[in-house]
């Protein structure tokens, strides 16, 4: 629980709390989520293989931990799951609820710190949990995650973990002056140094600067970093992919799949983007 982080971690994430809090009116306005555009489909956010991945999920209970805006959790209500989302910032839980209203989906929203999950559930189980794309990094620590997860899924449920490569979240986005497309190592891949603190007056989407609060935290988490936690806390892994695919274009000389998502082009190396785990409690 948040209780057993020091001070100075706790303060980074309650920073983190207050930042997404400012993220949140800046991302409903973004083109990049594109809540005003009611045909979108919320499944766009999702590889194939991740569907492929998770099932059936008519009638299944299901969590999306750090689920922001509930882009990506209304998709499991849409496929016929009694879904929950759960996410630290205030600001973004009511936008969810509202979006979730107008689609006219039935999902319920709780606002917590992930590592609070288990306690603002009230000891509720679930047959699948699903999180990531974005979400590990704001974690101070895995091994209470993966904790927190065990004590959320049922005997014989399942994680689902589909979150940014590690050697993605280690390229520099910018590469600088007469250095053309390279893709630079920027940032550390392993963990075990501590944060790292960013401005994000801009984030990821479009749009006008954050307000106010615009210092977050981010922490690294290896591969081997994850799969540890996981198997400390009694889960076992069932399945691992990698893929050079993105749900967005991180890079400006990044091609379209036939999907709609982006990858490199056929001149750069393949190299991971993006990993999907499967693991079961």
């Amino acid at each position: 629980m948040t209780d057993d982080f020091d001070p100075a971690v706790r303060r980074m994430m309650a920073s983190n709390e207050a930042n997404w809090d400012a993220r949140t009116p800046v991302h409903l306005a973004s083109r990049f989520y594109a809540v005003a555009d009611k045909s979108a489909d919320p499944a766009r956010w999702f590889a194939a293989y991740e569907w492929q991945d998770l099932g059936d999920l008519d009638g299944r209970d299901v969590l999306h931990l750090q689920c922001h805006l509930g882009t990506e959790t209304m998709a499991f209500a849409v496929r016929g799951a009694r879904t929950v989302g759960l996410d630290l910032s205030g600001a973004s839980v009511s936008a969810a609820r509202e979006l979730a209203a107008e689609a006219g989906l039935d999902v319920e929203y709780v606002q917590a710190n992930v590592y609070d999950a288990a306690r603002a559930l009230g000891g509720r189980r679930f047959d699948v949990v699903y999180t990531g794309k974005g979400a590990l990094c704001y974690l101070p620590d895995l091994a209470p995650w993966a904790s927190t997860i065990a004590a959320l899924l049922r005997p014989g449920g399942r994680l689902y973990l589909a979150e940014f490569h590690p050697l993605l979240t280690s390229l520099g986005p910018s590469p600088g002056p007469g250095e053309g497309h390279e893709l630079l190592l920027r940032h550390d891949y392993l963990g075990g140094r501590g944060p790292v603190r960013r401005d994000a007056t801009y984030t990821y989407t479009d749009g006008p600067p954050v307000q106010d609060a615009t210092e977050c935290f981010e922490w690294a988490h290896g591969l081997a970093e994850v799969v540890d936690a996981l198997l400390g806390a009694g889960l076992r892994i069932t399945g691992l992919r990698e893929s050079h695919e993105l749900p967005w274009p991180r890079w400006p000389h990044m091609v379209p799949t036939p999907q709609g998502w982006w990858r490199l082009p056929d001149t750069a190396p393949r190299i991971p983007l993006l990993y999907a785990l499967k693991a079961e409690g």
